[in-house]
């Protein structure tokens, strides 16, 4: 067959995933077998009731058939009576068993599509923090949103659907050969055209249905990249530069949208030539076998309306496996994670003490790119201090380091001599927590943002926590306090109020090590000046890696490490650093004046 071309590559519409892996065929399979062991008795009964309808449903050819051949016979007894009570009695068995097929069928899709949801979002909790942290936006997005959207119709319809099809077929196709083996046989000269079609078809159809899941994921990207950049994007004037990109992946999308498209367009036609040629080869063959005294005239009746009835579950089976054909590209997406080793660590690798040493660390988000170089530094017990240096010297990618977020390339990060890399995820937050600029309020009320941090808190604890970042004044002055509903459609915080709820959220935890990565930069000068003295009481004796670009923060503090290029290249208390006249000591007077 001659076609339309698939769109040509666009390296604005990658047709992988290039952060978070796709499933490969054997991690799909897998999980679809564990899907099917889960509810295999859901099957089970799924069939048995679909099996039950179908020989219902071929009752009424065969009184027909047999009421077609006493006719030919001349059989004086036509027994009208006894075939319409038959036909009334198979009618009223199909009706049920065919409500207990729908009704079984979506019991089963829901509890499996439940079941998926809930697997991805546990195996997504539970990656590395590193993993999740360098996700793109757009293609997690993607995978939560659209993946799930085409999975649902799949997961609700598609999979019982083709189940039901496929049981429907074959028993057909047994009835057909019960009836007149010759008719059966003559169906299956409509098979090759169907396997041909179809061959041509699923060849192309799994490769664009990912171009076209990657493409909208790209989409995805750059939209909301788009909207979370949009003051950068309005002070730089790159809007129009942003509007072109955006062009750019939604016409590489739709490009294979209508691929994609125009492959249906010729499976379908093909589809209605096969049912065609069923039924016209049942009647030529029958006619002949017929005529010959080989076959009787109830049989070929018979034949022939099971024949038509095949129409059914054969677009049933290719409408389904077509959907199935998308479904699984975001399938594979969702099970990719599983291909990801979880973050489980060694529960025996336990901290002897709370000492945090980096020792020649190199790191770097890319081979071959180092962000981090040869980086030794110890921090004793109770220190508080501050990494200051150039945007883009590798601040935050060592404050990551030193929390346990991400694992070095090289070197080691310890803490209390046990290799933070290696311990179990939750236990490295109990020892350390992270609080950058970056915070989200969850949609629930205040209470539940801060449970979060620690389950069992009290509601004196929470209040105290509040005012420990002095937020218990605005969240007092909430019309219900702490059972106010927060969070998108709910009391819209600003963003130096979800900042104190983050920070609200720290005093809870009670971490013994904190690292700060710009903690309070949403907040005017002055008032992050006042939030920091509050949180000062609150972080007494614990020991804080603060990350900051104001400088009053680094001279409060204990001792001050210089990053450039990758590199500690000073690390001093204040005093001495000044002293030192270096490039501490450059940053404070600009700074200071």
């Amino acid at each position: 067959m001659i076609g339309v071309a698939p769109p040509a590559y666009d390296p604005a519409a990658p047709t992988t995933a290039t952060t978070l892996p796709v499933g490969a065929a054997s991690t799909v399979r897998a999980y679809v077998a564990e899907l099917f062991r889960r509810h295999r008795r859901a099957f089970l009964l799924l069939i048995t009731v679909n099996t039950v309808a179908v020989i219902a449903s071929m009752v009424g050819p065969y009184l027909l058939g047999g009421l077609v051949q006493r006719v030919s016979d001349g059989t004086g007894e036509l027994r009208l009576g006894l075939t319409v009570a038959l036909f009334v009695l198979a009618l009223v068995v199909q009706a049920g068993f065919v409500r207990q097929v729908r009704l079984r069928g979506a019991m089963l899709g829901e509890r499996m599509l439940a079941d998926l949801r809930e697997d991805f979002l546990v195996r997504s909790v539970g990656l590395p923090p590193g993993v999740l942290e360098r996700a793109g936006t757009g293609d997690l997005l993607s995978r939560i949103t659209t993946d799930i959207d085409r999975l649902a119709n799949a997961m609700r319809e598609a999979v019982p659907q083709l189940a039901i099809g496929v049981v429907w077929a074959l028993l057909l196709l047994g009835g057909l050969v019960v009836t007149a083996p010759p008719l059966a046989a003559a169906v299956l000269i409509a098979a090759p055209v169907l396997v041909v079609g179809c061959r041509w078809y699923f060849k192309r159809a799994p490769s664009a249905y990912r171009s076209e899941a990657a493409g909208y994921a790209a989409v995805a990207a750059a939209l909301a990249e788009t909207v979370d950049a949009g003051h950068t994007i309005e002070a730089h004037r790159l809007g129009a530069r942003r509007i072109a990109l955006s062009e750019q992946r939604i016409k590489a999308w739709t490009g294979w949208e209508r691929y994609t498209l125009w492959l249906r367009s010729v499976l379908f036609p093909v589809i209605n030539t096969v049912h065609v040629l069923v039924l016209g080869s049942v009647l030529m063959v029958g006619g002949v076998l017929v005529l010959h005294g080989w076959l009787g005239v109830g049989q070929l009746t018979t034949g022939a309306l099971i024949a038509q009835m095949l129409v059914d579950p054969v677009n049933l089976i290719l409408r389904w496996y077509d959907e199935v054909q998308v479904a699984q590209v975001s399938l594979a997406r969702l099970v990719g994670v599983r291909e990801i080793e979880p973050d489980a660590g060694d529960a025996s690798v336990a901290p002897d003490g709370r000492e945090v040493h980096a020792e020649r660390v190199r790191f770097g988000y890319r081979e071959g790119v180092d962000v981090l170089r040869e980086v030794s530094l110890r921090v004793p017990p109770g220190t508080r201090l501050a990494l200051v240096g150039p945007s883009g010297a590798g601040k935050s990618t060592l404050g990551r380091l030193l929390a346990g977020i991400y694992a070095p390339r090289d070197g080691r990060v310890t803490l209390g001599g046990a290799e933070l890399s290696r311990m179990p995820a939750e236990h490295v937050r109990s020892h350390v927590a992270l609080v950058n600029q970056e915070h989200h309020v969850f949609v629930g009320s205040l209470r539940d943002n801060l449970l979060l941090a620690r389950t069992g808190a009290t509601d004196a604890e929470l209040w105290a926590a509040l005012g420990a970042v002095d937020a218990d004044g605005w969240a007092r002055a909430l019309d219900e306090g702490l059972d106010t509903e927060v969070g998108s459609g709910g009391s819209a915080l600003t963003p130096a109020q979800a900042q104190q709820v983050a920070l609200a959220r720290l005093v809870l935890a009670d971490p013994h090590t904190l690292v700060l990565d710009e903690a309070t930069s949403l907040l005017d000068p002055r008032a992050a000046r006042h939030l920091e003295r509050s949180l000062a009481r609150v972080l007494d004796g614990r020991t804080v890696v603060a990350i900051a670009h104001r400088l009053h923060t680094a001279h409060d503090a204990d001792a001050i490490a210089v990053v450039e290029s990758g590199r500690i290249t000073e690390l001093g208390s204040h005093d001495d650093l000044v002293a030192a006249d270096g490039a501490y000591a450059a940053l404070w007077r600009s700074w200071h004046g």
